[in-house]
């Protein structure tokens, strides 16, 4: 009798093996890194096809049968959806996990600290001024890391009621 119980003891050993992993990347990621789809270099998609060969053994505890895998890949789309009902309802929770906007030039200089913490370089920032019509730093207000990864550039010339005060640092 128990071993007639057994593949359906597998399959929750996948169920929960694949939970544990989604929840463990999306911190680190989270955590570990702010670059997002819009700054992806090479080696940031060679980490992320290794990822998914390296924790592809754990999430279906060694059983590479059908069923495990489709056990898997459901509960992956699952979760994927449920974190994003959570998200769409708790601004707190999307913040947290998908951080904030962070300055990174402020009134035609870099923001260093905040470059560092989310990994991109002076040339990543300039590429992303240059791409909005903007010649050099010193012409840029403003250049925002959104949530979503895109940068947002605010040029000098435009109309604000800003004044140039020193800023804080972002949260992340």
């Amino acid at each position: 009798m128990i071993s007639a119980w057994h593949p359906h003891h597998a399959l929750l050993a996948v169920f929960l093996h694949t939970c544990a992993i989604y929840v463990f990347l999306i911190l680190s990621l989270r955590f570990l890194g702010r670059r997002h789809l819009g700054q992806l270099t090479v080696l940031d998609l060679v980490i992320i096809i290794l990822l998914g060969s390296a924790v592809e053994t754990a999430m279906v505890a060694g059983n590479t049968s059908l069923p495990a895998g489709l056990v898997s890949a459901a509960t992956l789309l699952a979760l994927n959806h449920v974190m994003g009902l959570i998200f769409y309802r708790s601004k707190k929770l999307r913040h947290l996990i998908g951080g904030g906007p962070v300055v990174l030039v402020h009134f035609g200089h870099f923001v260093e600290e905040n470059l560092i913490r989310v990994g991109l370089t002076h040339a990543d920032v300039l590429q992303a001024i240059h791409q909005r019509g903007e010649a050099e730093i010193e012409t840029v207000k403003f250049a925002v890391l959104e949530a979503d990864g895109s940068i947002n550039v605010v040029p000098m010339s435009a109309k604000s009621s800003c004044s140039q005060q020193p800023i804080a640092r972002a949260e992340s």
